[in-house]
This record gives structure tokens, sequence and C-alpha cells, in this order.
């Protein structure tokens, strides 16, 4: 049950230092301490409400109550998400680009992805069976790069494919980074915008031979809610809102490695059972591990819910992390479970790594479902396709740094296909 005394508000000028010392946890600290799904604080200068659970997460997905035009700070706009991409619209605007993206996750546009992303995979199995070492993460982002450029018709030569990875990945390395690893991030966007922007021109042109089918051309080509094609750098931003998430799947599947090496006995499940517990399993990994700490808002009028009176423009902050570990949803939420997902008919609130609500008139990532057929694909390559050593090295991975990725970066070698 909520509490319905005076909401909780933490002391103090700002916090924004806390949240960056705390990292994932910041939000679920004070809604523990303080026996609240809710409180007050200050970041930024600003008042600003934290909240997390599955009711606050139906109330923040409600697009009559919260705006994200102009919610997410600065410096995520400008490393992350990039200006004026889809994640700031809202109303009509939003569900009409929205459309765009969801357009692509058609049936035959997720089995070509499955294919690409298992070709991608042989391809950097093969390399690897040719390494002493092999830095998963690193590798991992060059497949997803190659597996993302391709099903977005995006070309690529082969030279610029390594530099290419490394500044998508740089965008959501950078966004919590202090100081000159964040403008590096700043730096890797302005460059692949700067690149993609003369792609969109050219198939706005005809200089370029692309099919209409891809998504580069069909993005290029796309029109707003007035009949208007996006400007160039718009365009721009939307079709690498299609390439670094992709990307960032890399997160996934290092965690995917770190759990099949912390729980050894799931990948004899994962042998034994039927490709339901493959997804389960990937389910587990999505919610167990950090990947999104939280997701902002601005108040978008003034409303009143559970006592607590919500003013217009106030920066708002839900709790993915948290609400993925809220123990009145999950039982023994820091245990690592995948049958909890078995049968389960939960709500689209209540389990959120990538967002919460529904996929085509909310805020819900679009590309949850290209994340989830693109783990399955890396889990059958690590359990069934290849071999591999795990050697000693330091898999700790931090709660603070955001992203989190396992300090290592895990380091596999002996590699060989069992198929």
């Amino acid at each position: 049950m909520w509490n319905t005394n005076k909401i909780p508000r933490e002391e103090g000028i700002d916090h924004s230092l806390s949240l960056i010392r705390e990292g994932y946890r910041y939000i679920l600290n004070r809604r523990q301490s303080f026996n609240s799904d809710i409180f007050e604080t200050r970041l930024l200068g600003k008042k600003a409400i934290c909240m997390g659970g599955k009711e606050a997460a139906e109330v923040f997905y409600d697009t009559e109550k919260f705006q994200r035009k102009d919610a997410a700070p600065n410096r995520v706009v400008q490393t992350l998400f990039g200006k004026n991409g889809v994640q700031a619209l809202d109303g009509e605007a939003h569900k009409h680009r929205k459309e765009m993206f969801m357009s692509i996750m058609s049936p035959d546009g997720i089995k070509s992805l499955i294919d690409i992303t298992k070709k991608q995979w042989e391809i950097g199995v093969d390399k690897w069976i040719q390494m002493d070492e092999v830095i998963l993460y690193e590798e991992a982002q060059e497949i997803m790069c190659r597996t993302a450029c391709e099903w977005a018709g995006v070309p690529v030569q082969e030279e610029k494919v390594r530099e290419l990875t490394k500044d998508l990945g740089e965008m959501f390395e950078s966004p919590a980074a202090i100081g000159p690893n964040h403008w590096v991030g700043r730096n890797a966007r302005n460059r692949v915008e700067k690149w993609m922007g003369k792609l969109i021109d050219e198939v706005r042109s005809e200089n370029m031979n692309v099919s209409p089918n891809t998504i580069l051309y069909r993005f290029a080509q796309y029109r707003d809610l007035e009949g208007n094609l996006l400007d160039t750098n718009t365009a721009a931003v939307e079709v690498i809102n299609i390439l670094r998430p992709i990307v960032a799947i890399s997160i996934f599947i290092n965690f995917i490695t770190l759990s099949l090496h912390h729980f050894p006995e799931e990948k004899g499940k994962i042998k034994s059972r039927d490709k339901e517990y493959a997804h389960i399993f990937i389910q587990e990994v999505r919610r167990f591990y950090p990947f999104f700490p939280f997701v902002t808002a601005l108040v978008k009028k003034d409303f009143t819910w559970n006592n607590y009176k919500f003013e217009k423009g106030t920066l708002t902050l839900l709790d993915l992390y948290g609400t993925n570990h809220d123990p009145k949803i999950w039982d023994n939420p820091d245990v690592f479970n995948p049958d909890r997902f078995t049968g389960w008919e939960g709500s689209p609130f209540s389990f959120i790594p990538q967002g919460g609500g529904d996929y085509f008139m909310g805020h819900r990532c679009a590309g949850e479902w290209v994340t989830l057929e693109v783990m399955k694909v890396s889990l059958d390559y690590l359990v069934h396709r290849i071999e591999y050593e795990i050697p000693d090295q330091d898999l700790s991975f931090s709660m603070v740094d955001m992203p989190s990725i396992p300090h290592s970066k895990i380091m596999i070698k002996s590699i060989k296909k069992t198929l």
C-alpha cells in the first residue's frame, strides 16, 4: 500500500552528487529508507520527484499527466538521444513518429534481423577462433554494429566499422560521465550525425542506390503530420536511434555470459529444456542485471495522486532498476531465478527494463522486441554453438557506473565451434 501520509522529502540543497555516487540504487535506497514509493528531492538545482513500483509506472506513463518534451537533461540529449528524436515528442507527433519505428517491427522485418544476427555471429566466431583471447564486450559491440547497419541498409566501409562501433558505444557509455569522458560521447554523436546526415541527403537526392525497403530509405522519406520531410539532422538522429540501441545489446550479451558463468546449472537447463526456458532466462537477465537506471518526464499539468500534488513542470524520475527489484512485485528480487517468468502474465508496468506501458501509444522502447530476438540468437551461440574458457579476471560490476558492465569486459579464450 502507498503511504498516504505526508510525502517524504530528502533534506538538503541538491542531491545530484548522491545520484552519481549511488547510481542504480539511488532511488531504491530512498524508497526503502523512507518506506515510500515516492519522495521529493532536489536534482540539478530544482525540485524533483522520484518514484518507483507498478502503480508509479502506471501514472508515469499516463500521457495526460506527463510529457517527455524538454525532460531529458541536455547532457543526455547531446550523447544518448540526439536532438528532436522520438523520445522527446508527445501527443500525436509522438504517436505518428512512433508508428515509423513500429512499422519496421513486422514479422518479416524481425525475421530478417534474426537471420542477419546469426550471420554476423558466425562471422565473428570464425574470427575469434583465430584469436588468443577475445574481449567479449568489444567484439559483441562490433557484431551488433554490423548487424544493425545491415538490417537498416546503412552502407559502411569495412575500414570504418571499428570507428563507427566505438562512436555508437560512446553515445550510451558517456551520458552519466563527468568531464572529458562525457565530451568523448558528445564528439562521437556529432561525428555520426554528420556522416548519417550526408547519407540521408544522398538518399533524398537519389545519388545513392538504396532499396526503398530499407530502414535508411524509409526514415529518409518519412513525412511528419504536416506532410513535411524531417530536417536532415532529425532524420539522421532517428536512423541512429536504430543503430545505437542494437549496439547497446552488447551490455546484455556480457550479462548473459556472466550469468552462465556464475550460475552454471543454467546452461544445462537451457540445453535440456524447451525453447521457452531460453526466453525466460533472457527475461531474468534483463530483470536482474543493471541496464537503464531510470527515465525522466515533466509533469504536464497539475494533478493530485495518492494525496500528493504534482505541479506542472516538475522533473519526475521513474525507477526502472528498482521496480525490477521491488519485493512487492518480485519474490526474492535479488536472487537470479528464471523460473519466476514461467507462465508470467505480469503487467507492462511491473517489468520495465526498457520502459513500461504500450509500445504503440506510449513511450515503451520500440526496440524491445529487437533486444529479445538478438539476445536469443546470442544465447544460442554462447550455449549451443561455441565452447570457450573464462580465465581468472575481475568479473565484478559497479552499481554506480552507468551503464554498468563487468570490469574486465569479460575476456574469453580457447574458443571452439561445437556445431
